[in-house]
């Protein structure tokens, strides 16, 4: 019987277990202030975005679509979230479920162009993503909403140990899609479009339909991404999302996903942004400029595309 190392070692992810366990030890040998607890609990807060932003991409890339919109409909999320508690005094608790159901709008309008028309994902969210752009600048004029309610704020910073109350709304996901992935039929169909549509389609899959719910889950989680952005700010900025493309992409692809569909890792997603933010606290702890962080980020992308590519030509899959 293998030993749970030999198990571990056996995983798509094992060297991103590695990577983290390698640079945790580095940084606290490097660095003392590094496993402190106001550190840990700041580098905890860093990823709960993040990660639910990379789990917007992921849920796309898994039936072999791609979302560019993702950011730009986190944007428009976030002005909605914040103009409605500011400028109509809506109560949080409503504020917030009525921004969800904004991005699963926009989620939904993404998949129904997409196999509607039967234009590829990649141009209909792109053009959609410039759409939802121009809602918010066009609602906002750039000008944050920057009087959110108390509550909003203090979730945003409220913590237990090193634990911040944000990463609750991220483990929650992380639970749902491991089980949407590895257990419920929608998700395996949903990876089996992603495989092979045509020969989904064959065998009974509603692969529009599948294309459509990735898209609205998809949408789902941006705008999860972009409440939580709220909170961590204490503002709705018209320019949150904006940065939110190369992490999307990033995070799932480094994380084991495959750009043409069909594979997907929760798991790898989930470290992957847990290894950039060691990263990007790294760099801060040891004064290295963050301008730098986007040259590593695209090299993690160019290595993780490429040790997919071999192995699939390894296992023969290519």
């Amino acid at each position: 019987m293998r030993t749970w190392t030999a198990h571990l070692f056996a995983m798509e992810w094992s060297g991103l277990v590695f990577a983290i366990a390698l640079g945790a030890a580095v940084l606290a040998i490097s660095s003392p202030a590094f496993l402190t607890e106001f550190n840990i609990y700041v580098a905890l807060r860093s990823l709960c975005v993040p990660l639910l932003v990379a789990y917007a991409q992921m849920v796309v890339l898994s039936v072999g679509q791609m979302n560019l919109s993702v950011g730009a409909l986190g944007g428009l999320v976030a002005i909605a979230f914040g103009g409605m508690m500011e400028v109509f005094h809506v109560p949080t608790l409503v504020a917030a479920p009525l921004a969800l159901m904004i991005g699963v709008i926009g989620g939904w309008i993404n998949g129904f162009l997409t196999v509607r028309t039967g234009i590829s994902g990649f141009i209909i969210t792109l053009a959609t993503g410039s759409a939802f752009a121009g809602v918010n600048l066009g609602v906002t004029k750039a000008i944050p909403f920057y009087h959110m309610p108390a509550e909003v704020a203090a979730f945003g910073t409220a913590r237990v140990s090193v634990f911040p109350f944000l990463i609750v709304v991220p483990a929650v996901a992380s639970a749902i899609l491991v089980l949407l992935f590895a257990r419920a039929i929608v998700g395996r169909q949903m990876l089996a479009v992603g495989g092979n549509a045509h020969a989904a389609a064959l065998s009974g899959i509603a692969t529009e339909q599948a294309i459509i719910l990735a898209h609205v889950l998809s949408g789902a989680l941006a705008a999860a991404a972009a409440i939580l952005a709220v909170a961590q700010l204490g503002s709705a900025q018209p320019t949150i999302g904006a940065d939110w493309l190369l992490i999307s992409f990033a995070a799932p692809i480094i994380g084991g996903a495959s750009l043409a569909g069909g594979h997907v890792s929760v798991i790898g997603a989930l470290l992957a942004v847990l290894l950039i933010a060691l990263i990007e606290n790294g760099m801060v702890l040891v004064s290295v400029d963050q301008y730098w962080m986007q040259f590593v980020l695209g090299a993690m992308i160019v290595a993780a595309v490429g040790l997919n590519r071999w192995r699939a030509r390894a296992t023969g899959a290519d």
